[in-house]
C-alpha cells in the first residue's frame, strides 16, 4: 500500500510559487498544497510527517539529455546505476540518447529499455530514436515504422550531416508530433575549429526548422554566437527550443577536460547566462556521459554530470548571478517535463508527487568517489559548491534519502 506523506513548514518552490507551506501526498500524487495552517495540515490518513523547516521542496528534476550506455556499453553505466545516480541528483525523469549498441533505431530497443527501467522503478525514462538508421548517416527508412509513443529523434553524438535528412526529420516531426534534437556539429570543422563546427550547424538547423515548420531542439548550446542565433530565431517565431549544460556554464576552457562541445570562454558563459535571464534558454540538461577510466584516458569526450547538476546550477546561476529559484525550477523541471509530456514539474494538486527536498544554503565539497554512477569522470572533484539533495520522491515514494 502506498504511504501518505505530509511535508510541513517547507519552502515550496516551482516556476509559479515561492511560499512557506504544507504539501500532502496521497496515492502517489500531490493531494493538497497550502499555507502552514494546523487545521489544514492535520490529516488522519497520514503515515509519515516530514518537518521541512529551513529546507526547500521543488518538483524533481527532469533531464532531456543523458547517456546510460545500456544496452552495449554497460561497463560505463547501466540502467540501474544510471537510475541511482539520477535520484541522488534529484532527477526522476530522463531522456536517453540513442547511441547505444545496438543503436536505438526502432521499437524493439525502445520498448526493451522502457520495460527494464520500469522494473527498476526509480525513474521514468524516454528513449530517443536515431534520425539515421544505426547512426549511419545514410538512410532513415526506419522512421516510417515508429509507434505513436515515441517523442524524440536525434543522432546525438554525431549529428545529422545531410541537410536533406534533417529536413525530412523535421517534416516528420510535424506529422507525428515529435521533437528533433540536434547535436550541432559540422564534421568538416571538427578537427580544426569546434566553434565553427557548432555555429555553422546551428545556423543550418534553425534554417531547416524555419523552412519546414518542424520542431527543433538544440542540444548542449555552448557558444555566444549559437545562443544569439537561437534568441533571434525565437524572436522571429521559429519553433525552436534549446538546452545548456551545467558544465558549460560552470567551467571555462582554462580547465583542460574533454567534452563535446568543448568548454568555452568566459564570454560564452556570460552570453548563455544573459540568455537564461532573458528567457531564451528552455532547459538545463546534463549530457551525462559516463566513461570508464581507460576510455577517458584514451580521449573519450564527456562528463558524469547528473549527480552534480543542481549544485552547479544553484551555485553559478542563483548564488553568483542572482537568478531566482523559480526560474531554475522552470529550467530543470517544468519545461523538461512539459517537453516529455509528463504530469510533473509543478507542485500543484493533481500532479505526480515527483519531488526533491533540498538544502540550498549548505556548502559541500564535491567527492566523485561518492557518485552512484559507475563513472567518476569529472574535473570537479574537490570543488566547493552550494546545495545538497536530501530526499527524492518518485510518485510519492522516497527513492533517495540523505537525511
Amino acid at each position: 500500500m502506498m504511504e501518505n506523506i505530509k511535508i510541513e513548514n517547507i519552502r515550496i518552490i516551482d516556476k509559479n510559487t515561492d511560499k512557506i507551506g504544507c504539501v500532502i501526498i496521497k496515492d502517489g500524487k500531490i493531494s493538497s498544497v497550502s499555507a502552514s495552517d494546523a487545521q489544514f495540515c492535520s490529516d488522519k490518513d497520514i503515515q509519515t510527517v516530514i518537518d521541512g523547516k529551513g529546507k526547500v521542496l521543488m518538483p524533481s528534476f527532469a533531464d532531456l539529455h543523458v547517456h546510460f550506455r545500456d544496452p552495449g556499453f554497460t561497463y560505463k553505466e547501466d540502467l540501474s546505476t544510471g537510475s541511482k545516480a539520477a535520484v541522488r541528483g534529484g532527477y526522476t525523469s530522463v531522456v536517453l540518447m540513442a547511441n547505444t549498441n545496438p543503436v536505438c533505431s526502432g521499437m524493439e530497443i525502445y520498448n526493451d529499455v522502457k520495460r527494464r527501467a520500469e522494473k527498476i522503478g526509480l525513474i521514468d525514462v524516454e528513449p530517443v530514436i536515431s534520425v539515421s538508421e544505426n547512426l549511419n548517416g545514410e538512410n532513415s527508412g526506419h522512421l516510417n515504422e515508429l509507434s505513436a509513443e515515441v517523442k524524440f529523434l536525434s543522432d546525438d553524438g554525431k549529428g545529422v550531416m545531410s541537410s536533406k535528412m534533417m529536413e525530412d526529420a523535421l517534416e516528420l516531426s510535424k506529422k507525428l508530433n515529435l521533437v528533433v534534437m540536434s547535436h550541432a556539429e559540422d564534421h568538416s570543422f571538427s578537427s580544426t575549429d569546434m566553434r565553427k563546427a557548432e555555429n555553422y550547424m546551428t545556423l543550418r538547423d534553425i534554417y531547416a526548422c524555419e523552412q519546414t515548420g518542424g520542431r527543433l531542439h538544440l542540444c548542449h548550446v555552448s557558444t555566444k554566437e549559437a545562443i544569439e542565433m537561437i534568441a533571434d530565431a525565437k524572436k522571429k517565431g521559429v519553433n525552436v527550443t534549446c538546452e545548456v549544460t551545467p558544465h558549460h556554464i560552470f567551467l571555462t576552457d582554462e580547465v583542460k577536460y574533454r567534452v563535446n562541445p568543448p568548454l568555452r570562454k568566459q564570454e560564452d558563459i556570460d552570453s548563455i547566462i544573459n540568455a537564461i535571464k532573458g528567457g531564451y534558454v528552455d532547459a538545463i540538461a546534463t549530457d551525462h556521459a559516463p566513461h570508464s577510466e581507460d576510455d577517458k584516458k584514451n580521449g573519450a569526450p564527456g562528463i558524469s554530470g547528473i549527480e552534480l547538476s543542481f549544485q552547479l546550477c544553484l551555485t553559478k546561476l542563483v548564488k553568483e548571478n542572482n537568478i531566482d529559484l523559480q526560474s531554475l525550477s522552470r529550467l530543470m523541471s517544468y519545461f523538461p517535463c512539459k517537453m516529455m509530456g509528463l504530469n510533473k514539474g509543478l507542485i500543484e494538486e493533481g500532479y505526480e508527487a515527483d519531488l526533491v527536498l533540498v538544502d540550498i544554503d549548505k556548502k559541500t565539497k564535491i567527492d566523485v568517489n561518492k557518485f552512484e554512477s559507475k563513472s567518476k569522470n569529472s574535473p570537479l572533484d574537490g570543488y566547493e559548491v552550494y546545495g545538497e539533495v536530501l530526499m527524492t520522491f518518485k510518485s510519492g515514494k522516497i527513492v533517495y534519502n540523505n537525511v
